[in-house]
């Protein structure tokens, strides 16, 4: 092979690259911030503390960049802005907060993958254009069959309380009604306004929580270097870096590509977990962690190709 056959990397070649790294180094953070999450309760914060402590911080840093606009464009878009705060802020978040009290780890994470699923299938009870097929579905159900395998897991082998499993699917489920309601700002806001409002809501709602539980954490314990660190990776790396890169990968490389690399958020968390945690891995576990995965990616999978199909239709019978 000579010098002149060598292929050099052009400044889109490396720009897509970097564009994937970046999505990699997201969804690492993210599987982690389970971990970030079970030591903050570990040392004694309370679920709706984290939230709030966590998503203040990002708020406050995201406003250094985003204060250009604060008023949205009628107060029926307003009010759909403080369902976001509820449903991707404060109900998701503490539920899954709370769930990690509960149950392993690794299944906060891996239950919580399943919510494109349940956009996925919301999307298709509402919209006649874009019901799901029998491959989507077919995936669907093996997803949530590895969910049942991941809660039977939990409550007969590890022996731990199920209500730590279901809260984290209806974490899940909060989350995809949040994305049905993206759909609508997305067309008339930025991506950072929508955070931005967001991450405000959610705080602003989640402070009932913090009213009804007096029993606060005490400076002393919110004092601890290893409180600071992981209240502060959770805030910039998880919340705030997390999203704005992510956001650019969207941009860069598209939602169906940068979608792949969610699948692997579970298996960052396992590891993470098993290392940092000493969590145990059964054989029963590994299973519905299988078919989750499995069945979020097939469902995913199928579905491009039947959007696919349907554009490429769509073409012929623009040209016929």
């Amino acid at each position: 092979m000579t010098l002149r056959n060598i292929k050099v990397p052009t400044i889109k070649d490396r720009s897509l690259l970097m564009a994937h790294l970046g999505a990699f180094l997201a969804v690492v953070a993210w599987g982690i911030s389970f971990v970030n999450t079970r030591i903050l309760l570990d040392n004694g914060l309370h679920p709706v503390e984290i939230y709030i402590y966590r998503f203040s911080i990002a708020y406050v840093l995201l406003l250094l960049f985003c204060h250009s606009r604060f008023r949205s464009n009628s107060w029926r878009d307003e009010l759909l802005f403080v369902c976001c705060g509820l449903l991707a802020g404060s109900v998701y978040f503490i539920a899954e907060n709370v769930a990690l009290e509960y149950t392993l780890t690794t299944n906060v994470s891996l239950i919580t993958t399943t919510s494109p699923l349940l956009t996925m299938l919301l999307i298709g009870a509402f919209y006649k254009s874009e019901r799901p097929s029998r491959g989507m579905l077919l995936g669907s159900c093996i997803a949530f069959l590895g969910v049942g395998c991941v809660i039977f897991n939990s409550s007969f082998v590890v022996k731990v309380n199920p209500i730590g499993d279901l809260l984290s699917l209806g974490a899940a489920l909060s989350f995809a009604i949040y994305s049905m309601i993206l759909r609508r700002l997305n067309t008339y806001y930025t991506v950072t306004f929508i955070s931005r409002k967001t991450f405000f809501y959610g705080v602003l709602t989640a402070l009932p929580f913090l009213l009804v539980d007096n029993d606060l954490t005490p400076m002393s314990t919110l004092m601890r270097p290893a409180v600071i660190f992981n209240v502060l990776f959770l805030s910039i790396f998880a919340s705030l870096i997390g999203f704005v890169v992510w956001a650019n990968i969207v941009k860069r490389i598209g939602a169906v590509k940068a979608s792949n690399w969610l699948y692997i958020q579970p298996i960052i968390t396992l590891i993470a977990s098993a290392v940092i945690l000493n969590e145990s891995v059964t054989i029963v576990g590994l299973i519905g962690c299988t078919m989750i995965l499995g069945g979020v990616w097939l469902s995913d999978f199928l579905g491009k190709k039947k959007t696919g199909r349907s554009r490429q239709s769509d073409r012929s019978e623009s040209q016929a």
